[in-house]
């Protein structure tokens, strides 16, 4: 099994209705990190660790996503996802954190941060999952093979079906269309996504925030309530335009915005060390 740095993952109530799996490691100030859609904390193995020489990292696993509980009558919609977020916060009661969080992850940071603004120091935002496609989800975008699939979960009787048929190759082809080399795609990576995803209600769970990919772009309304510095970083190989990354900008106040060179949607996998370092100094790049 997939570990970061060796560390065993705790499990954390935030609510009665709602647990989040994490793992803590490292010393100095509060580091939270949020993973992509469909991907959890393993996600971040190459990047924690050296965050962790500077930082306590905690990298969690999203409500319902990795092992954490899965409640199947929740909508995994933005604002859901958000309480779990805003919920690991207070319940940990960390101050001064820098969140950190990758495609759907990175909208859930900005939006926490409006929400709480006096917890937060500074915001890293990566592939921002916040536009649209003509017809529906971002990751779409990846290739033709993304396009049909994900298209079809959103159809009536046969997303169910399809969504129950997905396995190691099916979401390891849709995955690389996120790199821009697919061969960084770890091949245990997608074992344990494909792992996972045998659990009571997952896919299910799975389907639902990608039916519900309109609450991504309606999240850009909270942008403008975020207090804390924000470096926006994206692979130039990311799904999203260049207008989409300025529309981005152009809601956050003073917002930085950083290239990262032969990098996807992906690049805390892609790229960690391209990511660290901006992390590491600030966002001075």
């Amino acid at each position: 099994m997939i570990t970061i740095s060796g560390r065993d993952p705790a499990m954390l109530k935030v609510s009665d209705d709602l647990s989040l799996r994490y793992v803590k490691l490292g010393e100095g100030p509060p580091l939270v990190l949020l993973h992509t859609i469909r991907t959890q904390l393993e996600y971040f193995r190459d990047l924690a660790p050296r965050l962790a020489e500077t930082f306590t990292v905690y990298a969690v696993d999203l409500p319902g996503h990795g092992h954490s509980p899965i409640d199947p009558t929740a909508p995994f919609d933005e604002p859901y996802l958000r309480t779990g977020v805003v919920g690991f916060l207070e319940t940990l009661d960390l101050r001064d954190v820098t969140l950190v969080g990758e495609s759907i992850g990175a909208v859930l940071v900005l939006t926490a941060a409006a929400e709480v603004p006096d917890r937060v120091r500074a915001v890293y935002a990566l592939n921002t999952y916040d536009y649209e496609t003509r017809f529906g989800n971002g990751i779409r975008r990846g290739n033709w093979f993304a396009n049909a699939i994900i298209g079809g979960l959103q159809v009536p009787v046969f997303g169910p079906i399809g969504g129950a048929l997905e396995n190691r190759f099916v979401l390891g082809t849709i995955m690389g269309g996120g790199f821009a080399d697919p061969r960084k795609l770890p091949a245990d990576l997608l074992t344990e996504l494909d792992t996972v995803a045998r659990r009571q209600h997952y896919k299910r769970m799975a389907r639902k925030v990608l039916q519900q990919w309109q609450s991504w772009p309606k999240a850009r309304e909270r942008y403008s309530a975020v207090k804390a510095p924000v470096t926006l970083i994206y692979g130039d190989k990311d799904w999203s335009r260049v207008r989409e990354r300025e529309r981005t900008k152009a809601a956050l106040k003073g917002a930085r915005l950083v290239t990262l060179a032969n990098t996807g949607h992906f690049s805390s996998v892609e790229n960690p060390r391209g990511v660290a370092d901006i992390i590491l100094t600030g966002g001075a790049q």
